[in-house]
């Protein structure tokens, strides 16, 4: 009788199969699973990858600790009443069915507002409405649809979670079957059991069957358990049609488990389970390593590396000062100006909080707060300054995880990864190819060696090298940026900045820094009560010219603003217990003289009566003239600035004749100029200061925001550069473009390696353990390569 398989989950269904609508399931679970999807049109789950599914394990009960107040705070991420977030660990994710009915959850339920996969961690972050889903209800939807979120003491009382050793024990078995078998197969090697008749030794050839099967019941252990992630991750290929990287290795140790097994038991020879347990194990350590130079990778980027963003903290004193965003602790009380990002979740404590947590949640409405209530990590302050009051230290791998989710829908290009993953499903075909035809050659010249040349070349012949050229370089990159100050969001932005071929830059904060700057007033004096509302309006922009003005002008009493809104490349307008006031551009304010001045200035109007204003003598940042004149040599370079034409004969004594520079130059101006030459086929590099700049830093290839001593997190950039280390903006860029290049001289070492080892593999020269000892040797080789070749790259850099 033939075996029936689940249509959802792939299981036999045995004697108890329910048919449905034509199809067979193994149980009523997988029926209904497949009815949910059914009827929220989402069959192409079955589409992507057939038998897919888990069976959904029901139990009653299990989830009523969701009820639970405390439980739900400290499972949650995000909880502004209403709208929660929540990241759910689910152990079934295996595939890209997984991820694609689990980033349709809210077709599922309309309380779901969106989710996102990690694949790597098997997680799955959802933003969902409380008042139309409860966190038990989605735990409970999440069950029945076989995707069950595993939820853990751990997730709620902050301890650390269990470390997955399931490696090293793999590793471990490995190691012990192969040197006990490396120790019985000694009498072969030395041929000192050949026959009793030449003087072989007796005891030798009398348990000569005996250590045989004991190498077999040492090999079953890891052909069943140690290689077993091989064989699964290789039936899940071909079960979705498509030819991994595990399919050659699995098929390599599959085919030396059974012509050993085959060979002992008619006793045709010892077999070659030295050699299977010696893969085995050196496919392992190969493994283990990498995962050990991830994991460090991945350690140094979070906790070394931070963003070079600096927020500003209250002392005890209550005076303000400066402090970089890893230096904030539980208990600080922080100001947090307009469109500032708020670092850690915190109690807001004085001002009115309008918040908008669309970084979060994707929600674009803004949130209103008052004193008392909880403010969220990632949300972002409009209208005004707050003070709040640190209840939870700064997570440095959280920001960095919203900041990379803030662009989903931004198609960057992926040209190595993808160049790398095609080579591995090209690499694949090749070699099964090469091992077959290999094999019938031999099969007619040598039979005695044709399984060795079958699993030599399997095993030789593998892409692991080429695809870790890319991750390691990149990764190692990440970190030695993050150490100069400059942090960018991900590996997908060095790429990036190596195809760049103009750079644009702003003028005001970007090339010219607020530390030293000078502003003379011109105009009607200012009242007390004029110049108290002037600094308390300024003390809530976050604006290069609000902070240069702001701290130039002498101390005041802090009031709070009964009203403030600041409107982007024009300026603000606020109103207090002394009056109101507006402060920003000539045209903004209304000022009679607009055409006289053209210097940088910021104009003021006071009690509806046009006051005067205040001009800068810009300073420049150091070298600027130096970079300007070395990115000219390669780039398309260009200024544009928000200003009038007042510093254009400063500019062009400054940076080279070639520069063009545009002056009143809106945000919206500064995104259409940079769409328009990129549709001219330009890869364009934008450096804002993150602040007014959002929008063309968004539509750049790669925007790159100056930080100086503010608050410039943004999900519009893909990086953050020092203000210090500005003048060193153009070693970094081509530092990137060396990173390339290592990447392309690995993908040429690892094809060489590969041809070589072919060669030997094909010609019945390599045995199949040596084959499994060079091959993570050449993986090694290649990480090795990339960090030494990075690590020099970086000492270089300042």
């Amino acid at each position: 009788m033939e075996n029936t398989n689940c249509y959802h989950c792939g299981t036999d269904c045995g004697k108890s199969s329910v048919e449905y609508d034509e199809k067979t399931f193994c149980c009523n679970g997988c029926k209904m699973v497949y009815e949910i999807f059914s009827e929220n049109d989402l069959s192409y789950y079955y589409e992507l990858q057939s038998a897919a599914g888990a069976t959904p394990q029901e139990q009653e009960g299990k989830y009523d600790s969701l009820d639970a107040p405390a439980i739900i705070e400290k499972l949650l991420e995000f909880n502004d009443g209403n709208m929660q977030v929540v990241n759910l660990y689910i152990p079934h994710i295996h595939c890209s069915s997984c991820i694609w009915i689990l980033e349709n959850l809210n077709r599922l339920n309309t309380g779901i507002k969106g989710s996102q996969v990690d694949f790597p961690k098997k997680t799955v972050r959802i933003t969902f409405n409380s008042e139309v889903i409860s966190l038990k209800q989605l735990a409970i939807m999440m069950n029945r649809i076989g995707y069950e979120p595993q939820i853990t003491l751990a997730d709620f009382d902050e301890k650390p979670t269990n470390v997955d050793r399931s490696l090293i024990y793999k590793l471990g078995i490995a190691g012990f079957a192969f040197g006990n078998v490396m120790f019985l197969s000694f009498p072969e090697y030395f041929d000192l059991n050949t026959n009793q008749e030449t003087g072989g030794e007796y005891w030798l050839n009398e348990y000569q069957d005996l250590f045989r099967w004991i190498m077999f019941f040492f090999s079953l252990p890891v052909v069943l358990y140690s290689g077993r992630d091989y064989f699964i991750s290789a039936f899940k290929g071909i079960r979705s049609r498509m030819l991994n990287i595990d399919v050659p290795i699995a098929l390599g140790i599959l085919v030396l488990f059974l012509r050993s097994t085959v060979d002992i038991i008619f006793n045709w020879g010892p077999g070659f389970f030295d050699s299977l347990t010696g893969l085995v194990f050196f496919l392992l350590l190969g493994k283990f390593f990498q995962q050990k130079t991830y994991s460090f990778l991945s350690f140094e980027r979070d906790y070394k590396s931070y963003f070079p963003i600096a927020v500003t903290r209250f002392t005890e004193e209550g005076k303000e000062e400066i402090a970089q965003i890893y230096e904030i602790k539980k208990g600080d009380r922080l100001l947090i100006r307009n469109e500032e990002l708020i670092p850690a979740d915190g109690v807001l404590m004085k001002g009115d909080g309008h918040i908008d947590y669309s970084f979060v949640t994707g929600e674009a409405e803004p949130v209103r707060k008052k004193s008392g209530e909880k403010v969220f990590a990632g949300g972002k302050q409009l209208h005004g300054a707050i003070e709040m009051e640190i209840v939870k230290p700064v997570s440095q791998s959280y920001l960095t995880q919203l900041w990379g989710n803030a662009v989903f829908n931004d198609e960057k290009s992926r040209r190595f990864q993808t160049l790398t993953d095609s080579i591995g499903r090209r690499f694949t075909i090749a070699v099964l190819s090469i091992a077959t035809i290999s094999t019938s050659i031999w099969l007619l010249i040598d039979p005695s060696l044709a399984l060795n040349v079958f699993t030599a070349v399997l095993i030789i012949a593998c892409p692991c090298a080429i695809a870790l050229a890319a991750p390691f370089t990149l990764g190692n990159m990440l970190r030695i940026f993050g150490k100069k100050k400059f942090y960018l969001k991900n590996t997908q932005a060095i790429e990036q900045l190596a195809q760049i071929d103009t750079a644009i830059f702003d003028k005001t904060g970007t090339i010219t820094t607020s530390a030293k700057s000078v502003a003379n007033y011109e105009g009607l004096p200012l009242t007390e009560e004029e110049e108290s509302l002037l600094k308390n309006t300024l003390r809530s922009s976050n604006h290069p010219l609000s902070r240069s003005l702001y701290d130039l002008l002498a101390e005041h009493d802090i009031e709070v603003l009964e009203d403030y809104e600041e409107l982007t490349g024009k300026g603000i307008q606020a109103s207090g217990s002394k009056g109101n006031i507006k402060i920003g551009s000539a045209d903004f304010v209304g000022s009679p003289s607009a055409q006289n001045i053209e210097n940088t200035s910021v104009h003021i109007r006071a009690n509806d009566a046009y006051k005067g204003c205040f001009v800068f003598r810009n300073t420049y940042r150091k070298g600027v003239a130096h970079l300007f004149e070395e990115m000219g040599k390669e780039l398309q370079l260009a200024l544009l600035s928000g200003d009038n034409a007042g510093e254009k004969k400063r500019l062009q004594a400054l940076l080279p004749a070639t520069t063009p520079f545009y002056f009143n130059q809106k945000p919206e101006d500064k995104l259409h100029f940079i769409k328009k030459i990129q549709e001219k086929g330009k890869k364009v590099l934008m450096v804002g200061d993150g602040l007014n700049d959002a929008g063309a830093l968004a539509q750049a290839n790669i925007g790159i925001a100056i930080s100086e001593n503010i608050n410039v997190f943004s999900p519009a950039c893909d990086a953050i550069l020092d203000a210090t280390k500005f003048n060193e903006l153009y070693s970094y860029i081509q530092a990137s473009k060396k990173a390339m290049r290592i990447i392309k001289m690995s993908f040429v070492l690892s094809l060489m390696y590969n041809m070589v080892g072919l060669y030997f593999a094909v010609s019945g020269q390599l045995e199949p353990v040596i084959a499994a000892i060079l091959m993570p040797l050449s993986s090694i080789s290649i990480v090795a390569f990339t960090t030494v070749a990075t690590n020099i790259l970086g000492k270089k850099l300042k």
